[in-house]
């Protein structure tokens, strides 16, 4: 049988003999295919505002402090702290299974600009930090290497410190403010990666070179805490376990402690989450599925009504020559015009209602939902999703139609 004009002349008049019914039936499944869309375009925006809150963080970086111990160990009583140190850096340094080391230390200074003051946070880094977590940096520069060997008096701000302490057009690069009583030039200005605690937090901190830090604000010896990036062949989790031992014997801490040295994984969490989410899809992928299978069992309902009101003209068509392909093909190729026309009629409404939810949104930083979008791949899987659910649909009336003989077909009043 070849598919002709005269083929979807047939159809359409079947579907107009039927309007109510067969809209209602298309109704079905463009809701399916609606919905579909829509939780998956919701699911990616719930994605993409939880992975968006990390800021940027690579996801093979941990980071390390210290506790009290909980565990006495060679001679030592259970209870104690220690701290990190200049020495510490240069043992993990030297470890295979590490990319970056960098150590950080950070502190609240009185900050004095002219006649303003206050209080506010001021962060000691090396330049490595840009290999874990993104740093947007929209005027002037970050630091550099020549920074930490020189011990230099530079500073980088938050744009909340901008605010405070600088006119509204002035430019702050090359101007000084003072920090705990010491002059730091301004180098650079540091626009926060994500939006609300953590976005007001990197807004409100002042970076200075780590070396300085230790330098003028009496911390000789002294490191905070660490973020590390493993390498990339290697993962998080074995870069941190090899990481943390040698920090456990370097000062003098039980093997056994898992509090001594605090810690968190970015690679570990971004698995879970990606687990996460991925069990969400999955999750959508089956009730949309359900909901679309629902319109179409609706599709071959009717579809085995027509046959039942068209056994004659079947019959007809058999006894003048019609093959049983070519009913086959009739009775499917109606079955899959009908669902494709209700499933792309579900499938734009879908697209263009995320659309509108998007530019209703807008896309502020740190928000917990951002861009309810779906992409071409997700909109393919959804025709194909069509396109065998059609084709699902009129196998069953197909099969029965064929099986109508046409001596009994043309007997049927």
């Amino acid at each position: 049988m070849i598919i002709d004009r005269d083929s979807f002349q047939e159809i359409f008049a079947t579907i107009k003999k039927n309007k109510l019914r067969t809209s209602l039936t298309m109704l079905g499944v463009a809701w399916g295919i609606f919905m579909l869309v829509i939780m998956l375009g919701c699911g990616n925006g719930l994605r993409n505002g939880i992975m968006g809150g990390f800021g940027g963080l690579a996801t093979n970086s941990f980071f390390l402090w210290t506790q009290p111990t909980t565990k006495p160990y060679k001679g030592l009583k259970s209870g104690r702290t220690f701290l990190y140190d200049n020495a510490d850096v240069e043992a993990l340094k030297k470890l295979p299974e590490l990319a970056v080391v960098s150590p950080k230390l950070k502190q609240s200074f009185n900050i004095v600009r002219g006649l303003k003051t206050g209080t506010y946070d001021v962060m000691g880094q090396y330049p490595e930090e840009r290999e874990i977590e993104r740093v947007n940096i929209p005027k002037g520069r970050f630091l550099n290497q020549n920074d930490i060997d020189d011990k230099r008096k530079i500073c980088i701000i938050g744009t909340r410190i901008q605010e405070v302490y600088f006119k509204k057009d002035e430019n702050p690069i090359g101007k000084y403010i003072r920090i705990n009583g010491v002059y730091f030039m301004v180098i650079g200005l540091k626009q926060p990666d994500m939006g609300g605690g953590e976005g007001r937090e990197q807004a409100q901190t002042i970076i200075i070179p780590f070396t300085t830090y230790q330098n003028a604000f009496n911390c000789a010896n002294k490191v905070g805490w660490f973020a590390i990036k493993a390498k990339d062949d290697i993962p998080s989790e074995k870069g941190e376990a090899i990481a943390v031992a040698l920090l456990k014997e370097r000062h003098k801490v039980s093997p056994d402690d898992k509090v001594a040295i605090g810690h968190w994984n970015m690679g570990v969490e971004f698995g879970k989450l990606n687990g996460l989410f991925d069990g969400i899809e999955l999750l959508i992928w089956v009730v949309g599925i359900g909901t679309l299978l629902a319109g179409v069992i609706g599709i071959s309902n009717i579809m085995l009504i027509v046959v039942k009101e068209r056994t004659k003209e079947i019959g007809v068509k058999r006894a003048l020559g019609a093959t049983p392909s070519n009913v086959v093909i009739q009775i499917l190729l109606e079955a899959l015009l009908i669902t494709a026309i209700a499933g792309y009629a579900g499938l734009a409404a879908g697209i263009y209602s995320l659309e509108g939810l998007n530019a209703l949104i807008g896309s502020e930083q740190g928000s917990m939902f951002t861009n309810p979008t779906v992409d071409i791949s997700i909109a393919m899987k959804a025709l194909s999703v069509i396109i065998v659910g059609g084709l699902i649909a009129g196998f069953i009336p197909a099969r029965r139609a064929v099986a109508i003989h046409p001596v009994e077909a043309l007997r049927t009043e």
